[in-house]
């Protein structure tokens, strides 16, 4: 029995949600493994009953399951909040409380979209395989930060900062993952200007001394942005951190053609992972079930994987999606073909599934 904390969230968070909980539901039955499944309420729903994006009930509930399964959060009903009071500052929260620090979110092109990738079929055609290692509870959305005023108005400032250990933790996981991928890392910084990246440079370097078998090369994150867009079959695993981890596996992710396709996994040794689509609520498509699912049904895919060690399954879960493509089904994000909406596309990967 796994106990799953599942936090619907906002916008499209809830819609897709429940049609990973159905794909759930057939590798429950298909597996003979039970997962006891419950929701609590995360982000601006929760700021409207409770006044706080992450009420201690739901903060209880992840701390105590095996692994936790969220949809999106937030949306313009609460942007002119404080940014303490914001959902996303719940989601800080959230990764803060279960100390999830490696943040996993691969983008990779499955074959049948190669046309709806924006970059021309010359430069995809080693395919599209990334990995980008994101360090998730430091750096510049973690450090002081203020608001002062001033003689002419205000002053605003956040503050990059990284230690040793920070940095050390995050490069062997990434380190561990190249092993059992291409044996390649790009670290991505900006060492030519910031002292928290040479910081970072000088660790990873003194971390790969322990991996010789692991190519290491360094980028700075400008040079980075381009070389993804110019040639991404160079990149293999992408160590970075958290403001640009967040930029860059945004960038990956429309390389696949849409962001509805991107999985992510957050993990800590042997913590709670948290499992989630990289898309946001999509406010302007709630309620009109043209979300793409597929995302967060390959986040519960993750979830198998690295929480539960059912590899098979998440192996079963990917074909299917990859079948289901091969035979040109759709969500609107994803250009021509059989159009399904958000209900239909989970219930296609269900039928897949059990075929």
């Amino acid at each position: 029995m796994y106990r799953i904390t599942v936090l619907p969230g906002d916008g499209i968070g809830p819609e897709v949600i429940d049609e990973a909980l159905k794909v759930l539901n057939v590798i429950s039955n298909k597996y003979n493994v039970k997962f006891d499944t419950k929701k609590y309420l995360f982000g601006g729903i929760a700021i409207d009953k409770y006044n706080t994006p992450y009420p201690k009930e739901t903060e209880e509930a992840c701390l105590n399951s095996d692994a936790v399964l969220l949809g999106a959060v937030g949306g313009p009903k609460w942007d002119m909040l404080d940014g303490d009071k914001r959902p996303e500052a719940g989601l800080l929260a959230l990764r803060k409380s279960l100390g999830v620090y490696a943040n996993l979110r691969p983008a990779t092109l499955f074959s049948p979209l190669r046309g709806s990738s924006p970059l021309k079929d010359e430069l995809l055609k080693d395919g599209l395989d990334v990995l980008v290692v994101r360090e998730l509870t430091g750096g510049i959305y973690f450090g002081p930060r203020g608001t002062e005023k001033t003689e002419y108005g205000y002053k605003a400032y956040d503050t990059e900062v990284y230690d040793t250990k920070e940095i050390e933790r995050i490069a062997y996981i990434a380190f561990e993952i190249a092993k059992k991928r291409k044996k390649k890392v790009t670290s991505v910084d900006k060492a030519n200007i910031l002292d928290s990246s040479r910081l970072w440079r000088k660790v990873v370097n003194n971390v790969s001394q322990k991996y010789p078998d692991i190519e290491l090369n360094h980028l700075y994150i400008d040079n980075c942005s381009m070389q993804l867009i110019k040639d991404p079959s160079q990149f293999d695993v992408i160590l970075t951190s958290n403001m640009f981890g967040d930029i860059l596996s945004d960038e990956a992710s429309q390389l696949t053609g849409s962001i509805g396709m991107l999985p992510s996994a957050s993990l800590r040794g042997d913590k709670v992972g948290l499992y989630e689509p990289v898309h946001g609520s999509a406010p302007d498509i709630a309620g009109t079930k043209k979300a793409n699912p597929l995302a967060t049904i390959l986040s519960l895919a993750m979830m198998l994987e690295y929480s539960f060690d059912m590899v098979d399954a998440a192996k079963d879960i990917r074909q299917a999606v990859n079948n289901i493509l091969e035979d040109g089904y759709r969500t609107a994000d994803l250009g021509k073909g059989k159009i399904l909406n958000t209900q239909e596309m989970g219930d296609i990967v269900v039928k897949y599934l059990k075929e």
